[in-house]
């Protein structure tokens, strides 16, 4: 079902999102890569040929993203699926009574505008492009697979901008599925656990063997050719919409 669509993957040059683009371009669609300037989302466009294609993208930017859907329509006629993988993380406590120093506002809005405010603005300029399509046989004409975090629900210890900003993207899933049904728009989230993302390799190896611990099966961290196997099935599998997925191996954070 891939084969021959086109995909927008945000985050796209990294982790989560380059396992989505290295899946789609396997499975025969083509994509176009939204990501930083300072990613490497460049090189990876260019490792995949005339498959997919790299856009600098600041999701915070109606601009960025605007160019990214236009690309898409100008490079590949069409746009199928939407994967946000974009985002950030921080780690603060609300108030730190030690130091006498509360959690910088700016950091915590900075964290809700991407993880967030970027998320419904790809979906919000996307689904322009995806309406267009001829709709298949079920009326679908698209699909938005948006990336949470099961902090979303069990956020530790520091993590209340992190937390928040997922959780908000947990809580617009049903909403904007039914926003977009009319259209034939699905919209699905996928809530991951611990992954082996550049995030996490940049822990000390002791760190990382004792997160995989906590992890009931299989009890290891993440691949993200997991997450993106995932993305596939939620593509291929037209009665998933208005859910979130939680994909973290029994995981239940704890403090």
């Amino acid at each position: 079902m891939l084969k021959g669509s086109v995909a927008l993957v945000t985050g796209g040059g990294s982790g989560l999102g380059l396992a989505t683009v290295e899946r789609f371009i396997q499975q025969g669609a083509k994509v176009v890569i939204a990501d930083l300037t300072s990613s490497k989302g460049a090189v990876v466009a260019q490792k995949f040929g005339d498959s997919a294609v790299f856009t600098p993208t600041d999701v915070q930017s109606e601009q960025d993203v605007q160019t990214a859907v236009n690309l898409a329509k100008e490079k590949f006629g069409r746009l199928d699926t939407t994967v946000n993988c974009a985002g950030t993380a921080i780690a603060f406590k609300t108030y730190n009574f030690n130091k006498k120093l509360a959690h910088n506002l700016e950091d915590f809005t900075r964290v809700q505008m991407i993880n967030t405010v970027g998320t419904f603005n790809v979906i919000r300029l996307a689904v322009s492009l995806m309406g267009d399509n001829e709709p298949n046989k079920d009326g679908q004409r698209g699909v938005i697979v948006n990336t949470a975090s099961v902090a979303a629900f069990e956020g530790q210890i520091g993590q209340a901008a992190y937390a928040a900003s997922k959780a908000a993207v947990v809580g617009m899933t049903l909403p904007i599925a039914r926003d977009l049904s009319t259209q034939g728009i699905r919209v699905v989230t996928i809530a991951p656990g611990l992954f082996d993302t550049p995030m996490l390799a940049q822990l000390p190896e002791k760190v990382r063997k004792f997160l995989a611990a906590n992890i009931p099966f299989p009890q290891r961290l993440g691949d993200p050719a997991e997450f993106a196997h995932l993305v596939q099935s939620i593509v291929e599998n037209p009665l998933l919409n208005g859910e979130v997925i939680r994909l973290d191996g029994a995981l239940r954070m704890q403090m």
